[in-house]
């Protein structure tokens, strides 16, 4: 039947040792160290994502304060730029009123001094108006 020939399971036992040695050594070792390696690749990139969140966060509120800070220099701004041309149509409004005031006190003058003229000028024609109001009662 079976015979267990034992130089031959020496030497299959020392085969299968030999090729586990070997397969150790050239594919296992070799294939556990890439995968050390990529584990600890993947937490470092997970580590700097971490770390890239952190910097993010720190990156937009330090734009935020940049952005609020510039949205209250530019409402001070547009407030000094409204007041200062308020100021400017202010001063501009009194100086037309002044200029507009005393033109109208020069107008007053000359319509007063032009009453007084065709006044004169109707009072040295009254006699003429009465002989020729006179003249025409005669007519009538």
């Amino acid at each position: 039947m079976l015979d267990i020939n034992p130089i031959l399971l020496l030497a299959t036992f020392v085969v299968f040792l030999s090729l586990i040695a070997v397969l150790n050594s050239w594919l296992y070792n070799p294939l556990f160290s890439f995968m050390n390696k990529r584990d600890e690749d993947i937490k470092k990139d997970l580590d700097k994502i971490g770390n890239n969140d952190d910097e993010i966060q720190a990156l937009h509120s330090k734009a935020e304060s940049i952005i609020m800070n510039a949205k209250l220099e530019s409402a001070a701004l547009r407030e000094k730029v409204i007041t200062d041309a308020k100021e400017l149509a202010d001063s501009k409004l009194e100086a037309r009123r002044a200029e507009l005031a005393s033109e109208y006190i020069e107008f007053e003058k000359a319509l007063s001094k032009s009453k007084d003229e065709l006044t004169g000028e109707l009072m040295s024609q009254v006699p003429h108006f009465s002989e020729a109001v006179k003249a025409k009662f005669s007519q009538i």
